[in-house]
């Protein structure tokens, strides 16, 4: 066990007073209409027990963090959370918005009684992915993500905006809802909020996401919010958050973003089975093949951190000292670079993650390459013809399609990133359902 020299031998035993008397104190802040006023739902966040040395979530947290009982708090802050809302008669079409952990997500999802119960009366569950954690493990936030939406429960995307390097994730993971970090509310710099504001907005233009900005403390805030294309608003200007006991008196009208369909059938086909339905694939030598692979890895480049890039190489015989210097160098650039093929090693280079595929993938026999951002999206994908031939040949001949089409490029993308092999959850989160839903550990005042 870890002690931080901040975490006192007073606050360590409160903490294990805490976790054993379940003493966590869940309290909700209104979410509203940006327009009306009317509240639609509330956001959990997570308090100590009222006066004592764990009162303020971001010393609890802390003191958790030190004494290695991280894990352990927040399984209880979210059953607390979900648990009081259910004992408190919250209704739909409300919201709940729970959050989540990102580097503790589990790889099984089955919501608690109290989850269920919510749902079951018609409450909007949200679960709050905080981005600046999004790059970690994307594969591993995927597949939960789906897990999520396949029992009922709607995807948020947090803090948006707090790390710009993150909004090329975001339509990888689908969030229903997408909040706007209170910074680009609080006077950001124009030049910054514009760039952050033009991703959300084509993204949700093409998703019919929500756009939720946090943060609107002052009616000039929700000025801005609105200015900012947000259509939800919370903050001190919205509401305090408060205790549990109004929650079964809340009723508003509320349109809540249309749940997502899990994708996890499409994501499962190969990048050129996906292509080959839609697409009459071409024939040329690699040769030419490698230079419009370059080509792609150059607008990932341009791109720099809104950039996302997944590969399949066959072989890792095919990774040759060229190959493997430019997706070093596009790693230290790039939001997320991902290299899979058989015997590529779980990071080829450094900022790289890769994936060893099976001998039954279908992906072993393709080339692919895709780049996505917020406004541009290209897709190479080659199946080859000559697997027996002379790797370094420069006639060998593929079959392959080139594509900007940007939902058949995030399909054959997400089909990549799947198969990027997921980090461990931290803590044993895993073994525990749902275990990562928790109330926020330092949101809200």
């Amino acid at each position: 066990m870890s002690q931080d020299p901040g975490a006192s031998p007073l606050e360590r035993a409160a903490l294990h007073h805490l976790l054993r008397r379940r003493a966590v104190v869940p309290v909700f802040q209104p979410v509203a209409d940006a327009d009306s006023g009317a509240v639609v739902g509330v956001e959990a966040l997570a308090r100590g027990p009222a006066g004592g040395l764990l009162e303020r979530p971001d010393r609890l947290f802390a003191v958790a963090r030190a004494c290695g009982r991280l894990a352990e708090l927040d399984d209880l802050c979210r059953r607390r959370a979900v648990e009081v809302a259910d004992e408190a008669g919250l209704t739909g079409p409300l919201g709940l918005f729970v959050n989540v952990e990102p580097l503790a997500v589990p790889t099984a999802v089955q919501p608690a009684p109290a989850v269920t119960a919510l749902l079951e009366r018609g409450v909007r569950v949200v679960l709050e992915l905080t981005e600046r954690d999004l790059t970690a493990d994307p594969a591993r936030l995927l597949a939960f993500a789906e897990q999520a939406r396949a029992h009922g429960l709607r995807v948020a995307l947090d803090d948006v905006g707090a790390v710009p390097a993150s909004l090329a994730l975001m339509p990888f993971l689908r969030p229903e809802v997408v909040k706007l970090d209170l910074s680009l509310v609080q006077a950001r710099d124009p030049g910054e909020a514009a760039e952050v504001m033009s991703a959300v907005a084509a993204y949700a233009e093409q998703s019919d996401a929500v756009v939720l900005a946090e943060g609107v403390e002052t009616p000039e805030h929700l000025v801005a919010a609105r200015g900012l294309g947000a259509t939800l608003v919370q903050g001190w200007h919205v509401g305090h958050p408060t205790g549990a006991e109004h929650l079964g008196d809340l009723a508003a009208p509320w349109r809540p973003p249309v749940l997502r369909r899990p994708v996890a059938g499409a994501v499962a086909r190969s990048p050129f089975a996906t292509v080959a339905r839609v697409r009459t694939p071409r024939r040329a030598t690699k040769a030419l093949l490698v230079a419009v692979s370059r080509h792609l890895e150059q607008q990932a480049a341009e791109l720099g951190e809104l950039a996302v890039v997944l590969a399949a190489y066959e072989d890792a015989v095919n990774l040759t000292p060229s190959s493997r210097r430019r997706y070093r160098a596009l790693a230290g650039a790039a939001a997320f670079v991902g290299v899979l093929g058989r015997g590529v090693d779980a990071e080829p280079e450094p900022g790289v993650r890769g994936a060893d595929l099976g001998a039954d993938d279908p992906v072993r026999g393709e080339w692919d390459v895709a780049v996505v951002g917020p406004h541009f999206a290209a897709a190479l994908v080659a199946r080859d013809l000559e697997p027996d031939a002379d790797p370094a040949d420069p006639d060998r001949e593929f079959d392959y399609v080139l594509t900007h089409d940007r939902p058949l490029v995030l399909e054959i993308a997400r089909s990549l990133m799947t198969r990027v092999v997921p980090r461990p959850a931290v803590d044993g989160s895993a073994a525990s359902p749902l275990s990562s839903i928790r109330v926020a550990s330092g949101a809200g005042r």
